[in-house]
């Protein structure tokens, strides 16, 4: 068998082996079957958060109350949110945050209108938008 064919095959059978193996990962058990170490472990983090920053413990208890009152789907669309945003570049975050900023307030209509308007945009166009529309600072932004 030439080389291109036999690498070919290779991959193919490993991905075969190795599919069962990725697809069936291992049921986590609920939280009520969690040890209590499993469980301290967990929330350690926010516990440790909590403790260090008394200013933002009425901002964690909103959203911790806002998260609680989520649908699946909407808590899905949250996940995304995040994972896109700390893969974003620190001017990418500014830009995110003048946008949403500025379409905090608007109606569906004249959302869309700006994302369009948005898109349309060249980069320079888009840096001197965000210049003249910057968003609050976190003092100033609503929580």
């Amino acid at each position: 068998m030439n080389r291109p064919i036999r690498l070919t095959f290779l991959t193919l059978l490993a991905a075969a082996l190795c599919a069962p193996a990725l697809a069936s990962e291992p049921a986590m058990p609920e939280w009520d079957q969690l040890s209590a170490e499993t469980r301290a472990t967990l929330i350690a983090p926010i516990r440790d958060r909590w403790n260090s920053q008394p200013a933002g413990r009425e901002r964690m208890l909103q959203r911790a109350q806002r998260w609680s009152e989520m649908s699946p789907e909407q808590r899905g669309n949250a996940h995304h949110g995040m994972d896109r945003w700390q893969h974003m570049s620190p001017a990418q975050r500014t830009e995110a945050r003048a946008l949403y900023s500025k379409m905090r307030g608007m109606d569906p209509g004249a959302r869309k209108a700006l994302r369009d308007q948005w898109r349309a945009m060249t980069p320079d166009q888009r840096k001197a938008w965000v210049q003249a529309n910057p968003a609050p600072e976190d003092g100033d932004r609503p929580h």
